[in-house]
């Protein structure tokens, strides 16, 4: 038998980390046994390939091998003891499950009883070492599938189908599709902590109990979480809730962002809540803020002349294709290089339906002010249920001037800007006015302010925190802006 020396070497040679790579714990363990048995070593896999050997194996040495290594891999012997010239060889096969591994020991001398006991333990440390990289890679890959089927539970409850959710589902439904109602936390974190993160609270089904975390495909310092509103209420201990606002306090680096209570069917909306609410938490003390916000300026306006505007306004839209129409719809959100990622398309194909829907809509979507445009008459469509017909045919088309003069969409604004207008606000206003006029380049704006880049960007990060909105980068938060500016702009 090996000495209790050897052995204590043995495992230390299982302690050592492979620095380039998983295959050279098994290589350093393979020329181990050969300088401690003064042996050549090879491991020939499953389909009698050499999978690695020492330096000095001789490969015409296997060759004449080749039958005894076959009845070896298809289990018909264990092992077994042959001679090449003047060489001495011993082979084992490694493990159960046929075709089996071989190991082959090749000596000038024939090995002592305590070397071929070595070379057996070595030989079973070895497969421990191949089933543990095994359930390693199956870990990564169930890993990887529960992340990509939690995105896309995700995405198709962005798109209002919770029906579709359970669907794809079907048979591991997460409890969360079980809720009436939900609140999204958006968490802001390195992106190295995500998985962290995510693998931390992850059941044995692949979900976090009765929420739901993912990765943000679109930025990389974000993490998604959707909770019951039931399941996280602020004094309830022990929730995911409580558990990412204990992160938030313990680390200065992260924030939070929490939507509104909201249907599963309008998750969307409190994403773009969280998102508000985010670039609020940054400017806090705490760095976690709950969203506030009024009603949406869509909400506001007369229901009957609006749809009837926003149904014009989208009616050369409509015949293009639906892949067209959802690129667009995501790039009024997400900047281009994000809508990219999200669909797992180049970046030139999302700029190719975009040229599509501009040429369709004859405006030009670099335009903030065509960009909010859109986006309002998008807003005021999907307010509208399912085989609702409150516009008539026969109604004039209002302008969108029209609209945004009425007494609500005034007051909307005007409570929007006010906090702008008090005390040293009144810089951060002229940089954000000037900033939309730039068609939102920050190079631009300075250029035309005569001040750094760096200070719009503060002044910008500062509009954030006044009015609740997310701006950069531009989104939703923007489409506000740009309502509102040009509503004060021409009311009374």
């Amino acid at each position: 038998m090996p000495t209790p020396s050897t052995l204590d070497e043995l495992l230390r040679q299982l302690k050592r980390r492979p620095s380039h790579g998983a295959d050279l714990d098994l290589r350093a363990l393979i020329d181990w046994l050969g300088r401690q048995v003064d042996a050549e070593i090879a491991l020939v896999d499953r389909v009698g390939k050499v999978e690695m050997s020492t330096a000095r194996l001789a490969p015409d040495l296997l060759a004449g091998l080749r039958p005894a290594l076959t009845r070896l891999s298809s289990g018909q012997m264990a092992a077994a003891a042959t001679q090449s010239g003047v060489l001495h060889v011993r082979c084992e096969a490694l493990g159960r499950q046929v075709p089996r591994p071989v190991l082959v020991v090749v000596s000038p001398l024939p090995l002592a009883r305590e070397a071929l006991a070595l070379a057996s333990h070595v030989g079973a440390l070895v497969e421990v070492l191949r089933c543990a990289r095994r359930v390693d890679a199956l870990e990564l890959r169930y890993q990887q599938t529960a992340a990509r089927l939690r995105l896309a539970v995700f995405m198709a409850l962005m798109t209002g189908e919770p029906t579709l959710a359970r669907r794809m589902t079907t048979g591991a439904v997460p409890p969360l599709l079980d809720a009436a109602r939900l609140r999204v936390h958006l968490l802001r974190c390195p992106p190295g902590d995500r998985g962290r993160i995510i693998e931390a609270h992850q059941d044995a089904s692949g979900y976090h109990g009765r929420g739901l975390m993912v990765r943000c495909p679109v930025y990389d310092d974000h993490l998604i979480a959707l909770l019951p509103v039931d399941h996280d209420d602020d004094g309830a201990g022990g929730t995911l809730a409580a558990t990412l606002r204990t992160l938030v306090r313990g680390n200065e680096h992260y924030a939070l962002g929490i939507s509104a209570s909201v249907p599963l069917s309008t998750t969307a909306q409190a994403y773009d809540q969280a998102r508000h609410a985010l670039a609020v938490a940054r400017h806090t003390p705490g760095r976690v803020a709950g969203y506030h916000g009024r009603p949406p300026l869509a909400a506001l306006l007369p229901r009957r002349e609006a749809l009837t505007w926003a149904r014009a306004f989208l009616e050369p839209f409509r015949a293009a294709p639906q892949l067209t129409r959802d690129i667009t719809s995501l790039a009024l959100h997400f900047p281009r290089s994000g809508v990219a990622r999200l669909l797992n398309i180049s970046r030139n194909t999302v700029t190719a339906h975009l040229r599509r829907a501009q040429d369709a809509l004859a405006r030009d979507l670099d335009d903030p002010r065509s960009r909010a445009e859109l986006a309002l008459a998008l807003a005021i469509t999907d307010l509208l249920p399912p085989g609702d017909t409150t516009a008539a045919e026969h109604l004039p088309t209002p302008s969108v001037d029209s609209l945004l003069r009425t007494e609500a969409a005034i007051t909307w604004a005007h409570d929007f800007l006010r906090p702008l207008h008090i005390g040293t606000a009144l810089a951060v206003h002229q940089t954000l006015r000037t900033w939309i006029e730039a068609a939102t380049d920050a190079q631009r704006t300075a250029r035309n302010l005569g001040i750094s880049r760096a200070t719009v960007r503060s002044r910008l990060r500062t509009a954030e925190h006044l009015l609740k909105r997310s701006l950069l980068p531009p989104g939703p938060g923007v489409h506000d802006v740009v309502h509102a500016f040009n509503i004060t702009d021409r009311a009374p």
